[in-house]
């Protein structure tokens, strides 16, 4: 499943929307596109390595209302980047730690996934 937010929602919506998301997944990307579209090489990229170690994961597509997001995210995680990755409600980061955690054997692990 992938979450489609409204793109004339409010920053205080999305806000909302960021921390429910966060706590009712055990995994959730928030990027640009979707799982199926990624729509920047980031965001692709930590889509397949999170794929490589879980089938069920959740998405959110960012663009529609990206500075809300930023805004939203950045009190979570102090990132303002994106691709931003929760596990079990905790702050993993972008793709760039994902593939560094995958280099280490250690990205299955810190997925759930062992």
């Amino acid at each position: 499943m992938t979450f489609q937010p409204e793109t004339d929602a409010e920053p205080d919506e999305i806000a909302a929307r960021v921390e429910e998301t966060i706590a009712d997944n055990d995994v959730v990307l928030f990027m640009k596109g979707n799982r199926l579209m990624p729509q920047c090489g980031y965001s692709k990229r930590a889509v397949e390595l999170i794929g490589q170690h879980v089938e069920e994961f959740e998405t959110v597509d960012v663009l529609p209302a990206l500075p809300h997001y930023r805004e939203a995210l950045e009190s979570h995680s102090g990132w303002e980047t994106i691709p931003q990755t929760f596990v079990d409600g905790e702050f993993v980061g972008g793709s760039d730690v994902l593939a560094e955690l995958d280099e280490r054997g250690e990205l299955a692990a810190e997925l759930g996934a062992e």
